[in-house]
């Protein structure tokens, strides 16, 4: 049970420490914080037979959508740290190295690239957005950023421990 609320922990952990940096490129860079409300928009069609949408603002508000979009976004953190723990094995908690963290990190741009975003309306990697090159890149970075939080989770967890 203390393995499972770890690998929570630190997907928790790891998607904090996206969201900050989401902040602070908002507070900085003037880029808008990721309207989550969308992604539950998204997830609430799902159970219509819905999973395509030619534009995900266009498509009919669902109730509740922030707070499913919000709790899809923690859940997704929280299965990449399941999937950073299944692949380099639970002693990577214990002894938690940055390479494994940024390589789920970077392995987890191909959901928004090939999943949420052709969902959603915007293409394959943001092919249908405006700067799909600027897209593409804040993505990655954001999901670099995720990589070093799952790290910095870990890291932390030890300390704590």
């Amino acid at each position: 049970m203390n393995d499972l609320l770890n690998v929570v922990l630190i997907g928790i952990g790891a998607t904090a420490v996206m969201d900050l940096w989401s902040l602070m490129r908002q507070a900085l860079l003037r880029i808008p914080m990721p309207n989550y409300g969308l992604l539950g928009r998204w997830i609430a069609h799902m159970p219509r037979g819905r999973f395509r949408h030619n534009s995900i603002k266009d498509s009919a508000a669902v109730r509740g959508e922030a707070i499913l979009g919000w709790l899809t976004h923690y859940l997704v953190g929280i299965t990449f740290a399941a999937m950073l723990v299944a692949i380099w094995g639970m002693a990577w908690i214990g002894l938690p190295t940055i390479a494994p963290a940024l390589a789920v990190g970077v392995g987890s741009v191909t959901a928004p690239f090939f999943l949420m975003q052709p969902g959603m309306g915007a293409g394959i990697a943001a092919s249908r957005t405006p700067h799909p090159a600027s897209a593409r890149l804040q993505s990655l970075i954001t999901h670099i950023v995720f990589g070093c939080g799952l790290y910095i989770a870990a890291r932390i967890i030890v300390l704590i421990a």
